[in-house]
């Protein structure tokens, strides 16, 4: 079937390209693995230092309220990439969380993705970082070229899916970290370019190559999807940021990386594509926080990675477009990463899919100074299972859980309610004193769970018959 519709999206896109190419913008995702809410300088952090994220932001807009569609790796990346919960795509398990070096599942070629909508519109697209969405070397499909991406360059899926016999348990979570523990192949397209990949270089590699594809493909639109392999750990820093930061080998990574925003921004500066091309830097879900001081901070905000709590799902999101968004802006209405699925296509001339459910909203108006976005609610999934719901300021928990290390979910009735505007740290229960809330979110989760339709699980397969050998 996705042959068909691609079909279909291509010669619906073919009618208009003529003279459109100068009028949309040039597109760029930059996606940051596990970096927490308070990781960086423009939000709080008093020792990393970030001067071009917080530039970023001074040129354009904050998020103070923008959300991750999940808690982990994997269901995350497809539910940016589909405009949808990953509970739609089956990119999601209460148990097999995300996909495994081992992994056979994938992305549903049903799915239709961002570059496949932008593709329609005459784009080139590429990825250059972690993919996690498949491990081509187990299954065709699995690889991001079927998927809509005309270019990528980077790894498969996360960077401590390949230890070496040697490598100790948990060694990702060590302070001595060392490249010999480590087996992670580096792909460009389908050929291997290195295996091990050197990580201390990644950072760097990853900016040479997304410069080259932006200086490749300035002459027409192009949709750049920038997802980093840093700061999920094994934490490597270059020769040029190692042992340079006040936060240590954390610190060093992410500085590295707030470099690599700083030249792809001054890239687009000195090529003059600053004025048509929207910015957008995020992360996957919140700080890995059992790896200690290999972890980071999600500031105010309770808990982190794998929770439903507000540290695990809330995250940095700064939106860049000079001349089209207000330097300067905080933005503090919720919005997600799934609403760039919808806001990208929409700026690109795209037609949002009708045959399914999209979760995205178009956030223009927030972008832009023009008016809301409406939204009825926000679910927050752990798995495939419902743990809480928001609506306006308030969230609801039905269950909650740590990230790692609780084996099962405290259950609640009635449930947790939080007023995130006053209590983003999620502290005082006020489930007693506003029942409406709670009965107007309960309205919101049975509407929502009317329109679902799960789909089968992707993340149980191979995984799922290595752990019964076990």
């Amino acid at each position: 079937m996705k042959p068909l519709r691609l079909i279909c999206l291509l010669l619906t896109g073919s009618l208009a390209l003529v003279g459109a190419r100068a009028a949309v913008p040039n597109l760029i995702i930059i996606y940051a693995d596990d970096l927490g809410y308070g990781d960086l300088g423009c939000y709080g952090h008093p020792t990393i230092r970030t001067p071009n994220l917080d530039r970023m932001a001074a040129e354009g807009m904050r998020f103070t309220e923008f959300y991750s569609a999940a808690e982990v790796c994997t269901p995350s990346r497809a539910a940016l990439l589909t405009g949808r919960y990953p509970i739609r795509s089956g990119m999601c398990h209460d148990q097999f969380r995300v996909l495994r070096a081992v992994s056979t599942g994938h992305l549903p070629l049903e799915e239709v993705t961002l570059p496949e909508l932008l593709k329609s519109r005459g784009y080139t697209t590429g990825i250059i970082g972690k993919w996690h969405l498949g491990v081509w070397s187990n299954t065709p499909n699995g690889h991001p070229q079927k998927h809509g991406f005309d270019f990528n360059f980077g790894l498969p899926h996360s960077n401590d899916m390949n230890p070496t016999p040697v490598a100790p348990k948990r060694a990702n979570a060590r302070p001595d970290q060392r490249a010999e523990w480590w087996n992670a192949p580096l792909y460009r397209n389908h050929e291997l370019v290195e295996q091990p990949a050197d990580q201390t270089k990644l950072t760097q590699r990853y900016t040479e190559e997304a410069v080259k594809f932006i200086r490749s493909n300035k002459a027409a639109p192009f949709f750049l999807y920038f997802p980093h392999t840093f700061p999920h750990t094994p934490l490597f820093a270059s020769r040029n940021f190692a042992g340079k930061s006040p936060r240590g080998l954390y610190g060093d990574v992410v500085e590295e990386l707030d470099a690599s925003v700083g030249r792809i921004l001054e890239t687009l500066r000195q090529e003059k594509l600053a004025d048509n091309t929207l910015v957008f830097f995020s992360s996957d879900n919140g700080p890995w926080l059992i790896m200690n001081q290999q972890g980071g901070s999600a500031g105010l905000l309770r808990e982190g990675k794998g929770s439903t709590w507000e540290g695990g799902m809330r995250v940095p999101g700064i939106a860049w477009w000079p001349g089209r968004i207000q330097p300067g802006s905080v933005q503090r209405t919720l919005a997600c990463t799934m609403d760039l699925f919808t806001t990208y296509a929409q700026l690109a001339g795209a037609s949002v899919p009708t045959d399914r459910a999209i979760d995205g909203r178009d956030i223009r108006p927030l972008l832009f100074g023009s008016g809301n976005v409406e939204r009825e609610g926000y679910f927050y999934y752990r798995g495939s299972t419902l743990y809480a719901a928001r609506s306006g300021d308030f969230k609801a928990h039905y269950l909650t859980q740590a990230g790692y290390g609780q084996p099962k979910p405290d259950t609640h009735q009635p449930p947790l309610l939080f007023n995130l505007r006053i209590d983003p740290g999620e502290t005082h229960n006020v489930a007693a004193d506003h029942p409406a809330e709670l009965a107007r979110i309960a309205q919101a989760v049975e509407k929502h769970r009317a329109n679902l339709q799960p789909a089968k699980s992707q993340l149980v397969d191979a995984v799922a018959a290595a752990t019964k050998k076990k």
